[in-house]
């Protein structure tokens, strides 16, 4: 291949890796602009990262297999970029909060094409081992970079342009994607190694919607909830089912049955239900708590982003001096340590000390992320890494999905029981016959709607927010604490390969 495809290969993988990652981060900086705007309440909001989160999750399981099937290059062209530009031109295009939905359900399953076809074009385009390492570096890179300018450009698009722009923004960057892509990838198919598991693919994404709505609706609607988790238990039960009977399953059951194999990727799990799920949150504490407009709170979430890229980059060095299993506890150690620090943060909590536990937080992912993803892939054998890849991204994902959905229900309960707690503060600053306390108490936390505009029913609200924001930061905390609790038992250990009747 000519020198100048091979690198449009590059550019038109690393750019389209760019735009999906970007649209994670860009997003979590709308939500309080989009609340307003589409008059929606925070369950709302948890449904817009949500649609993309399941969509995303649920389809990169089979996003391989369909490339394999199908050709790489045009899977990840049509299925991917092509795909994914028209579903930010609905979202960009939506007036309401349900066709929003849509768009962003279309993204999330584009962005399982993008993401997972990914090394298969690099690693076909370079396979000089040499070459591929450095060329897998920039692309990570790439993917680091996008988490730091997504809350910086979403700021400055939403004070220029409004909340649409975030969206549109992917239309120029789509076309331009297309264009490399066109010239740079080759074509290549594997039909013969493809995955044949539909039912698999259907049950998983019913398993995780119905998973991430029963916890959202649980809080509003008990009775809703409860069917959607009953159903979301059925579904995980018959996907467990049909994988372990199935000639091509799209999940390695194989590899789950081994100890250090499922830690590794239980780790990956906690890794999303912990940081990646943090983004939403901070968003809200920066906004609604700290009371920063969009443009200052991106600026104030970039630290947590500069430190990732900059220890990821050092990360091969890194691991030279000091063994896998130690750079990965530390990882999770930092993270959780950070996560705790915020659950201490109020409203008057200086930005230094903030910035300070944003920058840990960023040194601990940047150490996790790519310790976990060396430990998941040397557990493997060579011919299920596909498969193995597949699963830790597929299981990130729905970790950060059920992360926004759990974390999230719980920290707008327990801000509505501050709120209501105070019921003299209240009763004193609303008019009778407005409603009772803790629908007045619901409609602040969920809606931000007041009676009135009382000094006290704000600080109250504030309060209130802190409260639930300590909640979701102490659980998220605790989980990547004991990640680390497994590691120092010494339950993940790089390179040591699967094979069938062998122990961890």
């Amino acid at each position: 291949m000519q020198p100048s495809r091979r690198y449009g290969a590059l550019c038109a993988v690393c750019l389209g890796s760019f735009i999906a990652t970007l649209d994670i981060s860009i997003v979590n900086v709308a939500l309080p602009t989009m609340q307003t705007a589409l008059r929606t309440d925070i369950v709302g909001l948890q449904w817009v990262v949500n649609a993309y989160a399941i969509c995303l999750s649920g389809f990169m399981l089979s996003a391989g297999p369909i490339a394999d099937r199908y050709g790489q290059k045009r899977a990840w062209l049509s299925g991917g970029v092509i795909l994914f530009t028209l579903g930010s031109v609905l979202c960009g295009w939506a007036p309401s909060l349900p066709v929003l939905l849509v768009g962003r359900a279309i993204q999330g399953t584009a962005g399982a094409f993008l993401i997972c076809g990914a090394m298969p074009i690099l690693t076909s385009a370079f396979p000089n081992p040499k070459e591929r390492s450095h060329v897998i570096g920039v692309w990570s890179a790439s993917n680091a970079l996008a988490l730091i300018l997504g809350p910086l450009c979403g700021g400055l698009l939403l004070h220029h342009f409004g909340w649409q722009s975030i969206f549109l923004i992917n239309l120029p960057l789509g076309i331009l994607v297309v264009v490399l892509g066109m010239y740079g990838i080759t074509e290549r198919k594997y039909p013969e190694h493809a995955a044949r598991d539909p039912l698999g693919q259907v049950l998983s994404v019913v398993a995780l919607g119905a998973l991430a709505f029963g916890m959202i609706e649980a809080g509003n609607n008990f009775t809703m909830g409860g069917i959607a988790l009953i159903v979301a238990a059925i579904s995980f039960v018959l996907f467990a089912v049909v994988e372990s009977r199935v000639e091509r399953p799209l999940l390695p059951i194989a590899l789950l049955q081994e100890r250090a194999f499922l830690v590794a990727n239980f780790a990956s799990f906690i890794l999303g239900f912990s940081y990646y799920s943090s983004l939403f949150f901070f968003s809200i504490f920066l906004q609604q708590i700290q009371h920063w407009s969009p443009v200052e709170a991106g600026w104030r979430m970039m630290p947590q982003f500069v430190m990732t890229l900059c220890v990821s980059l050092l990360f091969g060095r890194l691991n030279k001096l000091i063994p896998l299993q130690r750079l990965t506890a530390v990882g999770y150690g930092f993270a959780g340590l950070a996560l705790l620090l915020m659950a201490t943060a109020t409203a008057q909590t200086p930005y230094w000390i903030v910035g300070g536990w944003f920058a840990l937080l960023g040194i601990g992912v940047g150490l996790a992320v790519p310790a976990t993803s060396i430990a998941v892939m040397s557990l493997a054998p060579a011919k299920l890494s596909g498969a193995a890849s597949a699963t830790m991204n597929a299981l990130r994902q729905a970790g950060m999905t059920i992360g926004i959905a759990l974390l999230g229900t719980l920290m707008s309960e327990r801000a509505i029981d501050v709120f209501a707690s105070a019921s003299a503060v209240v009763e004193r600053g609303v008019d009778k016959g407005v409603g009772s306390v803790e629908q007045i108490a619901r409609e602040a936390i969920t809606q931000h709607v007041f009676p009135n505009t009382s000094i006290a029913l704000q600080d109250l609200f504030t309060r209130a927010m802190e409260s639930g924001f300590h909640l979701a930061m102490l659980l998220a905390g605790l989980a990547c604490s004991g990640v680390l609790s497994l590691l120092l038992m010494g339950n993940i250990h790089a390179g040591q390969r699967y094979s069938p009747g062998s122990s961890p």
